[in-house]
Formats: C-alpha cells, sequence, structure tokens
C-alpha cells in the first residue's frame, strides 16, 4: 500500500513542477500556493523574487481552532481562503498567482479559491 501512496505523490511533484515552470509571484503579485494534506490544508502568499512568505493561513493555526472545529474539510477550506484573502487585503495585495500545487482544481482546493474570491482576492 505504501508505493501506492509515494507513486501518487511523486505524481503531484512533477505536475507541480511542471506547472511551477511557468508561474512566479513578484511584489505586485504574488504567488499564493496551497498544500493539502490528510487532515490540513495551508496557503502561503509568498513573493518569489525575495523568497519570502507575505502571509499565511493554516488549518492548524490556534487561533482558527474554533471556527474549524466539527467542520468538514471543504468549509474548513473556504474559512483558509477567506483568512488568507484578509491577511493579503490588509498587506495591500490585490492580486495573486493562484498556484494550486499540482492537485486538482476540485473538492477542497476550489473551495479554498473560491472564498478567497469572494474576500476580494483577484486571481
Amino acid at each position: 500500500m505504501a508505493t501506492v501512496s509515494y507513486e501518487r505523490r511523486i505524481s503531484r511533484l512533477k505536475r507541480h513542477n511542471r506547472v511551477r515552470r511557468g508561474l512566479s509571484g513578484t511584489p505586485a503579485r504574488p504567488r499564493m500556493a496551497v498544500f493539502r494534506s490528510l487532515k490540513h490544508i495551508y496557503a502561503q502568499i509568498i513573493d518569489d523574487t525575495s523568497g519570502h512568505t507575505v502571509a499565511s493561513a493554516s488549518s492548524r493555526e490556534a487561533a482558527l481552532a474554533g471556527d474549524l472545529t466539527g467542520q468538514p474539510k471543504r468549509e474548513q477550506a473556504k474559512v483558509i481562503g477567506r483568512v488568507a484573502a484578509e491577511r493579503a487585503k490588509a498587506l495591500g495585495i490585490d492580486a495573486v498567482v493562484f498556484d494550486r500545487g499540482g492537485y486538482r482544481y476540485h473538492g477542497r482546493i476550489q473551495a479554498l479559491a473560491d472564498a478567497a474570491r469572494e474576500a476580494g482576492l483577484k486571481f
């Protein structure tokens, strides 16, 4: 069973690298990178020219624990997308490049992206 998950991980990383060749975040339009594990979801807003994470949100944050407990993972992704967008807007970032991390634009990834758009982030 372990080889199946290993092969799926390698395939995802290959897709991610292929997509990343054409994506890059600038100070004016940083990259919003999404990582999804079995339990949690993470969103980072990254300026690739300086290599710094400008803002981030995660389902593991203690500050968001009250909003996320008992919710399905897709609803948690919506909260994370909204929080990441609000933190970016507070820093004056209105537009980002969306990096889905090699995952299909479906389910939790799509929910996070839609929530970020609803919160005012453009991509």
